[in-house]
């Protein structure tokens, strides 16, 4: 049995969580947005289309921010499309994602659907193909309030009030040679600044999110952050971060260590940031989007929704990148939600992409069921759970071997306390294949009093690491009672079953 013995004290702490953190996607990609969130016609539809059930999942899930419509899509969209009488919105190619835009849900049914869902938007303007002009005209759009051509617009077309719209994204991966409208850094760069500066004068409240590196095995990751902070440092709030993981082949024990590659990520964009900031003498603080992550297994878009294998050509909403997430893969989820929590004070935004259906934790059919993966159990526990103040822990925990990263931690934790609400809550992940952990948590300056809650997802009876929710079998992973965990001697001990991901809830008390 591996041992692993976390410090957790009350004076050291990363800072207060924030709540953007735990954030989601939305884009015009697959069947993400018709049959995933909006389907009218389904039997679970309410009057507007948007499907019900999808939505009762997404509360349970509990994203506070969602990023709106893309991704890729976004860089060859035209946002005037989306708006107006649906009779009269065109139909286009979406080069992106080769396939038909029916243009049939735009930014109004976005924003209804988001009050609907208590979710925040983060809203991405085009810079791929598009630039200044067309992006100050959707802030007026959205957020003026009247008495110009493009509020007055939005109010013609069935909203009264601004959008108020705070989150804005400056384009999309821009350094990726697949991105329409593909950029270098000095040119990104540049357009960036001027846009940022010219949707500030519509509406000086908004912040605004400039493009990172695609990935960190980009060519011109690093170099790309320095190039575009010289130029946009004092005009946006924060960098993006991108990043998809997985498992290759078979070497489950790499795969479920790549938290290691997330933490080394954020830490040398942070580096970059500083850097620029040092160098140009800026008082503002610039801060992190990590708005794409999660598992992807990258195995292209050869489905056989695909335009070269439909004899009809491209179609709307074909079927794209539906992973069935496993319990190996809802474990790795749950260490990347503890690294970007450990790094919750400059890492302050964070969208899992996506949110149904595509590389989702939600599933959905058309005209059938919708369905919780095993990956949306990690985020809806965290996002419920994590509040207050973020812990500094100190782990000295048993390791396990990988052939990508070494020797690392056999157990990943990150931790919170909050006062207000007097509990402490522990987010575990056993990334051993072979042994049970057991866990000791030392308490510093805090008093346990007992544990509220504890629950572990690992492998089900009667299944292995592979197993994964299906339509047909919804339940097979889950959360289920962590029985082996209580307080002794003012110390929280738990065991951990082998390839595990667990949250403890403690009541405690300053001490």
């Amino acid at each position: 049995m591996t041992q692993a013995r976390i410090t957790l004290d009350r004076d050291f702490t990363i800072g207060p969580v924030p709540r953007r953190l735990f954030g989601s996607f939305v884009e015009h990609m697959g069947r993400c947005v018709y049959t995933g969130i909006y389907e009218p016609g389904h039997p679970q539809a309410d009057a507007q289309g948007y499907r019900r059930d999808v939505l009762e999942l997404v509360k349970e899930m509990g994203p506070t921010v969602v990023r709106y419509p893309g991704g890729n899509f976004v860089s060859g969209y035209r946002w005037e499309d989306g708006v107006g009488p649906r009779e009269d919105r065109p139909v286009r190619i979406d080069g992106a994602w080769h396939s038909i835009e029916t243009n049939a849900f735009g930014l109004h049914e976005f924003v209804d659907w988001a009050k609907l869902a208590d979710v925040e938007v983060m809203e991405a303007v085009n810079l791929g193909t598009r630039g200044v002009e067309e992006a100050r005209s959707l802030v007026e759009y959205a957020n003026h309030p009247s008495g110009t051509y493009w509020s007055d617009l939005r109010r013609k077309n069935g909203a009264e009030d601004p959008f108020d719209i705070k989150l804005w994204c400056l384009g999309n991966e821009l350094d990726g040679p697949w991105q329409i409208g593909h950029k270098t850094a000095d040119e990104y760069g540049r357009l960036a600044q001027e846009t940022a500066k010219a949707m500030r004068l519509v509406d000086p409240s908004i912040e605004l999110v400039a493009v990172g590196s695609s990935n960190r095995q980009m060519p011109t990751f690093g170099s790309w952050e320095h190039s575009v902070l010289t130029h946009t440092y004092s005009e946006v709030e924060y960098i993006s971060m991108h990043a998809y993981y997985q498992e290759h082949a078979g070497d489950a024990a790499s795969f479920l260590a790549e938290a290691v590659d997330m933490d080394e990520f954020i830490d040398g964009v942070i580096s970059t940031i500083d850097a620029v900031k040092a160098a140009g003498k800026h008082k503002n603080q610039v801060d992190i989007s990590f708005d794409e992550w999660n598992v992807w297994y990258q195995r292209g878009l050869e489905t056989e929704d695909q335009p070269h294998k439909v004899a009809a050509g491209w179609k709307p909403y074909p079927r794209l990148i539906e992973d069935a997430y496993n319990v190996t893969d809802a474990v790795v989820v749950g260490t990347f939600l503890n690294s970007l929590l450990r790094h919750g004070d400059r890492v302050t935004i964070a969208n899992q992409a996506q949110l149904v259906n595509v590389i989702a934790p939600i599933r959905s059919e058309e005209g059938g069921p919708a369905w919780r993966q095993s990956s949306f159990w990690p985020f809806a526990r965290m996002a419920a759970l994590a509040s207050g103040q973020i812990l500094r822990l100190a782990v000295d925990s048993g390791k396990v071997p990988t052939a990508k990263f070494g020797d690392v931690d056999a157990v990943d934790a990150a931790a919170t306390w909050d006062a207000e609400r007097g509990t402490i809550a522990v987010f575990l992940a056993n990334r051993s294949l072979e042994e049970s952990a057991e866990v000791e948590l030392d308490l510093r300056g805090l008093a346990a009093d007992r544990i509220t809650r504890a629950e572990v997802l690992t492998i089900p009876a009667g299944g292995d690491r592979l197993t994964a929710n299906t339509e047909d079998n919804q339940d097979a992973v889950g959360l289920t009672r962590l029985e082996s965990v209580g307080i002794e001697d003012g110390k929280v001990r738990a065991t951990l079953p082998k390839l595990s991901w667990a949250v403890v809830e403690i009541a405690a008390a300053a001490s």
